[in-house]
């Protein structure tokens, strides 16, 4: 039973590392502004779009990490 829950923890890491990946090629690629806009502000956006998006990626992960460890702990 401890495996199998370390097991999904490692297959929910993957999915969201899938799902991050792929929306921020669908999303945060795309991203442009007028030629007369400074590239380095374009660049500053998406660094700011993605870095929000690996933040509640992580808290998401640690709230399921954290699920799995104490529901091992209490069993």
């Amino acid at each position: 039973m401890i495996s199998v829950k370390i097991y999904a923890f490692i297959f929910s890491m993957w999915i969201l590392i899938l799902i991050g990946g792929g929306l921020m090629v669908l999303f945060i690629g795309p991203i442009s502004f007028p030629e007369n806009i400074d590239p380095k502000i374009t660049s500053v956006v998406k660094i700011s779009l993605a870095l929000f998006l690996i933040f509640i990626w992580v808290l998401i992960l640690t709230k399921i990490k954290n699920w799995i460890f104490k529901s091992q702990l209490e069993s």
